[in-house]
Parts: structure tokens; sequence; C-alpha cells
């Protein structure tokens, strides 16, 4: 398969996208982490210590998604001087080792909004005092009626 200088070039703009909503999902957990902190100084709460147990995992997958996509992004740059020099067999390599790096950026990400979805079910949990019920116990209970 033939490369030119615009296939790594299509890249840009989906990752200057990915690392946007990267870096808008760092700010949001960085907002979250300062309230945290103010309501822990405050009431000393052991509840708090799962909470940021689960913010702290966090932040280490959006640094390491971080860390991907601006790889994948330097990677596409480096592709794209082989294929200026004409090293095409380079080129290639680095340029699957740009989609390898940008795919492992999203399932991080993936990974990451699992964590922030079940914080917020903890959350939730919490305020109504009650736990979700899977969906498994939905269906047996549905079942046991009958």
């Amino acid at each position: 398969m033939d490369i030119s200088i615009n296939t790594p070039a299509i890249l840009f703009p989906a990752i200057s996208l990915v690392m946007l909503a990267y870096t808008n999902r760092f700010l949001a957990l960085s907002n979250v982490v300062r309230n945290l902190n103010d309501r822990y100084k405050g009431t000393k709460d052991a509840k708090l210590h799962g909470q940021i147990k689960n913010l702290r995992f966090r932040l280490k997958l959006v640094r390491q998604m971080q860390a991907l996509g601006v790889l994948s992004f330097i990677c596409c740059i480096i592709c794209m001087y082989f294929i200026y020099t004409e090293w095409m067999q380079a080129a290639h390599i680095v340029f699957a080792a740009s989609l390898i790096t940008f795919s492992l950026s999203l399932l991080l990400s993936l990974l990451e909004i699992q964590k922030s979805t079940k914080a917020l079910e903890l959350e939730l949990s919490d305020i109504e005092g009650l736990e979700d019920p899977s969906i498994v116990d939905y269906i047996k209970s549905k079942f046991d009626k009958d």
C-alpha cells in the first residue's frame, strides 16, 4: 500500500480534537479533586477515601491518554518526514505505530469513562441510600413474580 503525505495528515484533526477532549476531562477532574479536597478537610469523612482512590486512578488514565495522543501526533509528524525523504518502509512502520498509539489512547479513554460512571453511581447511591440493581437482578425479579 502506498501512502502519501496526506495520509498521516488526515489524523491531525482527529488527534487534535481528542486531545482537546482529554484536556477538558483533565480540567473537570482537577475541579472535582479540589472540591473533594475542601470537603475532606472540612469533615475528615472516611467515605471520601474511595472517591479519592478512584480519582487518583482516573487522573493516571488521563495522563496516559494524553501521553499516547501526543506520541501518536509525533509519529504522524515523523511519518510525514519519512514520506518526504522517500523512506517508505520506515514511513509505513511509523504510521502503523501512530495508529496503534491513537487506538490505545482511545481504549484508555473508554476505560476512564467507565470509571467515571462508576464514581457517579457511587455518588448517587450515597445520596439515595440505594444501590443500583443490575439488569440480571431486574430480570430475575420479573421472573420470580410470575
